[in-house]
């Protein structure tokens, strides 16, 4: 059966070791946890003055390696970022990242208004994560805010044909965002469960629930996180096969159809 890890990376992380972390490793790693298939974003991407730098090394590694998809990363506080977009279009790239809190834009301001809208109009979903670390755990030249419920709320009321994918959110914030949405706005996060608790608090399985076991997607951090613990989320849960087979790759097709 199929699992899709939307939330991995590659690449060196500016404020702790982790490590030769490449494709060749990652590679290793789903075939030990039973990952078929991982979208791949650019760790120095999300801290780079000029993300869209890195895109050409992912692309590299999803066309030498078909189980890895490629995530580009796009500021479009910079010029040609437009060209940015259309070339993950072109490469059939999943979709784009932007993290607005990294790269000091509001989420009401022209430069994310125009990603989102460039973005709905080429089909894209826009990902983005809330926070890469614990904020007790982070180095101290790491100051970068975390993405807020309310930005998340600006964010997918701007345009009526934006999708986001959030990841690393835990269950206030989608809690926050989910029911101060329209149901209309709602369907169109799509959140990953990396940072969500599982048992003994139970977190996940309560918003299964009550957001909605469509609302949910398989992501792990990798290698910020240990894969394992999503893994072990979704065997805690002791899903039937069709509710566990929605977390893993169902849920995520249906959103990109």
């Amino acid at each position: 059966m199929t699992c899709t890890d939307i939330n991995a990376f590659l690449g060196a992380y500016p404020f702790h070791a982790i490590g030769k972390w490449n494709a060749e490793i990652l590679l290793q790693e789903m075939e030990r946890l039973g990952i078929t298939e991982s979208w791949i974003s650019s760790l120095p991407a999300v801290f780079s003055a000029d993300p869209a730098s890195t895109n050409a090394g992912l692309y590299l590694a999803a066309h030498a390696q078909p189980r890895l998809r490629p995530v580009p990363a796009v500021h479009p506080g910079l010029p040609g970022w437009q060209d940015v977009v259309r070339e993950a279009v072109a490469r059939e790239a999943p979709c784009i990242r932007c993290d607005p809190t990294f790269r000091d834009l509001a989420a009401d301001s022209p430069e994310m208004q125009a990603l989102l809208a460039l973005a709905a109009e080429q089909r894209l979903p826009l990902m983005m994560a809330v926070r890469l670390e614990d904020i007790r755990q982070r180095h101290p030249d790491d100051g970068t805010p975390e993405l807020s419920p309310a930005m998340a709320r600006t964010l997918i009321r701007h345009h009526a044909g934006a999708r986001l994918i959030i990841t690393h959110a835990d269950r206030e914030f989608i809690e926050q965002v989910h029911f101060g949405s329209t149901p209309a706005e709602a369907s169109r996060i799509l959140w990953d469960i990396s940072w969500i608790w599982g048992p003994p608090e139970d977190h996940l399985e309560l918003l299964l629930r009550t957001v909605g076991r469509d609302r949910f997607t398989f992501g792990t951090g990798t290698p910020l996180r240990l894969p394992e613990a999503s893994i072990a989320k979704i065997d805690l849960l002791e899903l039937g096969v069709d509710d566990r087979h929605r977390i893993e790759a169902g849920n995520l097709r249906a959103f990109l159809a």
